[in-house]
Parts: C-alpha cells; structure tokens; sequence
C-alpha cells in the first residue's frame, strides 16, 4: 500500500501537462528509451493488436494511430515507472503478460511526464481533448 499511495501522490504532484513540461528533453529520453520498441516516429511495431510468439503484444503505436490517448495520465504514467505487469496488477487485473518494463529505477518523475508530454505533444487536437478527458475521468489515487 506504501508503494501505490507514493505513486498516487507523486503524480498527483507532478503537472502532466504539455505546457509544463520540456519537451524538446521528452524527445530526446523518448529516443533513448522508449523508440527502440515504440518506434522512432512513434509508429510501434508491426501487427501490434496480435501476440507474437511469445504471447506478448508487441509495442503498440504512441502516434494518434495507437491506444496510448485512449488512457489518462496516472495510468500512463504508472505504466511508464511501475511497468506494464504491475500497473495492471495494482488495478485488479491479473494474468496480462505485458511486455513493458519499468522504467521507474532509471527516469525520475519529471523525465516520465516529459517523455508522456513529448507523446502527447505529437497527437492532434481532438486526440489530445479525449485524452484530457480520459485523464479527468480516471478515479483518484
């Protein structure tokens, strides 16, 4: 419960708006750690919607092509630093083989939101409304 209730508070603290973060920064941590699976133009890999071999999804898309905007920003963000097995976990969900690693040991919170703001920042505006109320519809801590 420690653990969750630290998540909650960090990201409660943290502005996840596009406006409050660096963006140019979020590019370049983008590149370093996320392109390698998700694309260097956001653009995930191939035939993401099926398990490979493995059973995994492959990394989906972070353009306005994939899932990432149907989500608000704690989950996005809880996904990003807890990774996406335990993420799923602390909200009920069990069994998903999820291959996103935490990145929480290596990003500090301000490099998570603006990594998520680059994203973000890369979608339209229609895209970026629906994620806003994604985001304010997610159920507090």
């Amino acid at each position: 419960m420690g653990a969750l209730a630290l998540m909650a508070t960090s990201v409660q603290a943290l502005d996840m708006s596009i406006a409050a973060a660096d963006l140019e920064r979020g590019a370049t941590l983008y590149e370093a750690h996320c392109g390698i699976c998700h694309g260097a133009q956001l653009e995930g890999q191939p035939d993401w919607r099926s398990p490979g071999p493995d059973g995994r999804l492959p990394a989906p898309p972070h353009d306005e092509t994939g899932h990432t905007w149907h989500h608000g920003d704690r989950l996005l963000f809880d996904y990003v630093r807890m990774g996406g097995a335990e993420t799923l976990e602390s909200r009920g969900v069990s069994g998903f083989d999820s291959g996103m690693p935490a990145f929480g040991h290596l990003l500090s919170d301000t490099e998570i939101r603006d990594i998520l703001a680059f994203i973000k920042s890369t979608w339209p505006e229609r895209i970026r409304a629906y994620q806003a109320q994604a985001t304010e519809n997610e159920a507090p801590g």
